[in-house]
């Protein structure tokens, strides 16, 4: 099992390929956000509900997670060249997602419209 304290320490990068990213480590997700940067009219999506839907899927292999966003197409066009972003409210694999200092914002981030994605921990998903 992967941590993503360790994935970001070490600068990991993971991938995406149309609506489905890859991460390079496992957590317990408790909310995903998916926002543009440049709209002072935007508003991030808060996607809560992970059980099957027609929203979002997700799997996890033996080193990583896998989360395919079914509503959108292409999330390097929509959100590369840091126009966008992807917030995971996550606890590490196993951790007691009832105390709160378990529980951090992941920040996935689309640098331009290629296939790699780079993470970061921030403490405020508001303040970006």
């Amino acid at each position: 099992m992967k941590s993503f304290f360790d994935a970001v320490r070490n600068a990991e990068k993971g991938f995406v390929v149309k609506n489905a990213v890859f991460l390079p480590f496992h957590c317990e997700i408790i909310s995903i956000w998916i926002g543009k940067e440049m709209s002072l009219l935007a508003v991030p999506e808060l996607i809560v509900d992970l059980s099957e839907s027609d929203l979002l899927a997700v799997r996890e292999g033996e080193s990583y997670t896998n989360i395919v966003f079914r509503k959108w197409n292409d999330l390097s066009k929509e959100l590369g060249h840091h126009k966008g972003h992807i917030i995971l409210r996550a606890a590490e694999k196993g951790a007691d997602i009832f105390k709160s200092e378990n529980i951090h914002y992941i920040r996935i981030g689309f640098p331009d419209h290629q296939k790699e994605i780079v993470f970061e921990i921030i403490d405020d998903p508001y303040d970006l």
